[in-house]
Parts: C-alpha cells; sequence; structure tokens
C-alpha cells in the first residue's frame, strides 16, 4: 500500500516522507544535496542523479497529496563546509518548485551551515524547529525536549536475515518520536543493528527495541514488527 496510518491523521509513506492530514502537510528529510559533486573532491565520482531523482519523487508527492505545507526537516544540502555554486542552484530548484505548489518551511540540519545564505535571495528563513498540530518538527542533531516530535537526522533502515535492506520509518509510540528516512535515493540507510548505532540524541535517551518499524519499497510500505523482535532474528 502508499500509506499506513500510524496515528490518527499521521501517515507514513513509500515515498519516504510523512503526510499529516491538517493540511494536508508533507514532511520530509535528509536531500543532501551537493551530494556527488562532494565526492568528487574527495576523489569518488557517481553519476550526478540525486537532484533529478528527488524532483521526481516530490512531483509524485505533489501530484498524490495535494500538499498545502511542505517541512523539510534539515541537512538540505550535503557539504557543511562552505556554499559550492552547483549546490546553490540546486537548493534553489528544489525550493522554487516546492513554492509554486505549497508553503515551504526549512528547518536547519547539521549540514546546514550557510544555508541561510543560500536562501536569502528568494526570502525565506531557515528556522531551527517548527511546530504543526501538535508536533514538534526538528531535524534531530539536537534534541528540544519538546514531545511529540518528528524528526530525521538517522537515516533508519533495517536488515532482515542479515539480507534484505529496507529504508524504514521508525515510530516510538511511548516516547512520542517518529523519525523519517531520507527522501535522497542515494543514501540506503543506516543500518540499526543495535542501541549504539542511534545518532540523535532523542532515540539514544529512548527504549528503541520498542520502536515499530514501517519498511519501504518501491510499490509500498508495510508493517515489520518491534525492532528488537528484527534484530533478534538476525542474531
Amino acid at each position: 500500500m502508499d500509506s499506513v496510518e500510524i496515528m490518527p491523521g499521521v501517515h507514513v509513506t513509500k515515498y519516504r516522507c510523512l503526510i499529516l492530514d491538517d493540511g494536508p502537510t508533507a514532511v520530509l528529510s535528509d536531500l543532501h544535496l551537493g551530494y556527488e559533486k562532494a565526492l568528487e573532491e574527495e576523489g569518488v565520482y557517481l553519476p550526478r542523479f540525486n537532484t533529478e531523482s528527488i524532483i521526481e519523487s516530490l512531483n509524485k508527492v505533489i501530484y498524490k497529496y495535494n500538499p498545502k505545507q511542505i517541512v523539510l526537516l534539515g541537512d538540505i544540502k550535503h557539504d557543511f563546509r562552505r556554499i559550492r555554486s552547483e549546490c546553490e542552484k540546486e537548493v534553489k530548484k528544489i525550493i522554487e518548485l516546492l513554492r509554486n505548489v505549497a508553503d515551504v518551511t526549512v528547518v536547519k540540519g547539521n549540514h546546514d551551515n550557510f544555508l541561510q545564505n543560500i536562501l536569502q535571495d528568494l526570502n525565506l528563513k531557515v528556522v531551527d524547529y517548527i511546530d504543526i498540530r501538535g508536533f514538534r518538527m526538528e531535524h534531530g542533531h539536537s534534541d528540544s525536549g519538546k514531545r511529540p516530535v518528528i524528526i530525521g537526522h538517522e537515516h533508519p533502515s533495517i536488515n532482515i536475515g542479515g539480507r534484505i535492506k529496507f529504508q524504514c520509518f521508525l515510530y516510538l509510540k511511548k516516547e512520542g518520536i517518529v523519525v523519517i528516512p531520507p527522501f535522497s535515493p542515494i543514501f540506503s540507510g543506516s543500518s540499526l543493528d543495535g542501541p549504539e548505532t542511534f545518532m540523535s540524541p532523542a532515540c539514544k535517551a529512548s527504549h528503541t527495541d520498542q520502536a515499530d518499524v514501517y519498511g519501504i519499497s518501491d510499490s509500498d510500505v508495510f508493517y515489520l514488527g518491534k525492532l528488537g523482535e528484527i534484530r533478534e532474528i538476525n542474531v
């Protein structure tokens, strides 16, 4: 199926974004624009497909859900050391596409140094968080302590039987935390093999074994079970 409602009015989707019925609002994270250029400077060469793939996926989200508000939940750009002209063009291209159809909020991630400089010409202010429908939305590299909270940052994925890997959403119901996967197709995800693999302070302080895991494929989003139970399969 295209989406699963994990709580009233909150849906995880196969498009690697979260949808709130209120608006509706689309929430996505970790685009990492300019990733290929950053790798080239380290001697690693990839085809330039990240931005065009993101645009294609965004168009699918827009067509499917017709969101009135879109929240970019941090790490819009990849290289946190500097502003690159190529990355600047990619960021502006994405923002202009989204602003043609919805109100856009850009939340700052840990890779988003100098992002405000890029968006200055578009009269768009980067924020540390936004509160919508009772949810705090922040990137996740730091923790405001507000709950319920929706974060990115983790790039979560899960291995099944040590052979099949899925990007995934995590829902920690008791703690009031939802973790969304990276929207960039380049990032296959960081395998959550144990509590020590989590990066965000919110997840590190939580009972992550009890997290509900929703896997993503090209055709579906589906419930996989509790994270701790899935880890037991891989032992």
